[in-house]
């Protein structure tokens, strides 16, 4: 396999989008086999501020707007890059992409935590309860693959992106827009988890932690792209659950 251009062709979205597409449909899936409902019931807190936005305009049609817009623009940038391509595509680098992802998920909590560790000084005890403790398995499970779709396209994508454009138009250089949206983006996703009815308690030590991960994961978002992240980060909540 060559690497070089494996390591830059499956950050295109020919490969991102389409690797993380199975990721969406199981979500959504699960979420409505478990709450019978397209809108209702226990959800990923941002799948369910994404589709507020889009309820507030539109009612119950609003869903079906954000689902087209969504699946939508995913098609256009993958017919785009199809094109730029040739209609270069290698089925088999899926599986490699898979393979990467797991072994992230693998080691992200442990790379996490030691730097959380090295920041605070101390124990991080938190890392042995097991997230959404007060859910049933099946909705633990669907709100991780809901977290690695949905928090990363609304914290990595649309805020981190945003704030990146944002620095840039008050004219900082590129790498200081990119620091500062990095950094606010990982403090605004830590604190995202202690918001609503299944938020956790507020501690020192979580909070780090998540911010952390939100810098790891902007990092593994510009190096590997959208799809390995978002399965990076569903996998690492499913293995959570699981233990």
């Amino acid at each position: 396999m060559p690497v070089s251009s494996y390591w830059s062709a499956t950050k295109a979205p020919r490969y991102s989008l389409v690797f993380a597409f199975p990721l969406l449909v199981l979500y959504e899936l699960l979420a409505f086999v478990l709450t019978h409902d397209a809108i209702a019931g226990v959800r990923n807190g941002a799948d369910v501020l994404l589709k507020s936005v889009f309820i507030a305009l539109g009612g119950r049609n609003g869903v079906i707007i954000f689902g087209v817009i969504l699946v939508g623009t995913g098609l256009v940038l993958v017919w785009r890059d199809m094109r730029r391509s040739g209609g270069d595509l290698r089925p088999g680098w899926f599986g490699w992409m898979m393979a990467e992802s797991v072994l992230y998920a693998l080691v992200f909590g442990l790379i996490a935590a030691s730097l959380t560790s090295l920041l605070l000084h101390g124990r991080l005890w938190f890392l042995l309860q097991a997230p959404l403790e007060r859910l049933d398995l099946a909705t633990q499970l669907m709100v991780s693959l809901g977290a690695g779709i949905y928090e990363e396209l609304l914290f990595r994508v649309i805020m981190v992106g945003a704030l990146f454009k944002a620095g840039k138009l008050l004219g900082w250089k590129p790498a200081t827009a990119g620091v500062v949206a990095t950094v606010v983006g990982a403090l605004i996703f830590s604190a995202f988890h202690y918001i609503g009815p299944y938020g956790d308690k507020l501690e020192l030590s979580s909070f780090a932690f998540r911010a952390v991960a939100g810098v790891l994961f902007s990092g593994l978002y510009l190096l590997r792209g959208f799809g390995v992240t978002a399965w990076t980060h569903a996998l690492y909540d499913v293995f959570l659950s699981l233990r």
